[in-house]
């Protein structure tokens, strides 16, 4: 599988503070981004499929409300996730 448990504890490890705090925002966020591009690969290969398309548009929306939630609490914090995973802000 593509996203095994030790890709998550090393994502967290990387953003969040520990590889056990993965309610962080910084953690959520690179996990969204990472399962974004590996949906976005799949979807150049297989056009047609609508659901895969349809999870790829959640996971963006989820993505984009911690964006703006960690926008409005800590706008340092903010610029640093976008800067570090070079999202398009």
């Amino acid at each position: 599988m593509y996203l095994d448990s030790e890709v998550k504890k090393e994502f967290f490890t990387k953003f969040g503070k520990s590889e056990k705090d993965t309610g962080s925002i910084e953690g959520q966020i690179a996990m969204f981004s990472f399962r974004i591009t590996h949906l976005t690969d799949h979807l150049k290969a297989n056009r047609k499929d609508f659901s895969t398309q349809r999870a790829l548009i959640r996971l963006v929306g989820k993505r984009r409300s911690l964006l703006d939630y960690l926008k409005s609490k800590d706008i340092e914090r903010y610029r640093a996730i976008v800067k570090e995973l070079s999202l398009r802000r």
